[in-house]
């Protein structure tokens, strides 16, 4: 059971070197820009003339500040 938790809770967490705590905050703020992304896009969809780079701009920043972790 504990190498089940183990696995569940800090053996990602530890591969990009950060606590559970750390993970937790990076993947909620990441969570919620995700989320903003997605609405901002849905508000393009419906109105091409608002937020015309918003969500490409939020997902490229995300990209950037993933892409080189564990």
């Amino acid at each position: 059971m504990t190498t089940l938790l183990r696995r569940l809770f800090t053996d990602h967490p530890a591969s990009v070197e950060e606590s559970y705590i750390e993970h937790l905050f990076f993947a909620f703020r990441f969570a919620f820009w995700l989320a903003v992304a997605g609405w901002a896009a849905l508000v393009h969809a419906f109105i091409p003339g608002l937020c015309e780079k918003t969500a490409s701009s939020i997902i490229r920043r995300l990209y950037e500040q993933t892409s080189n972790r564990g």
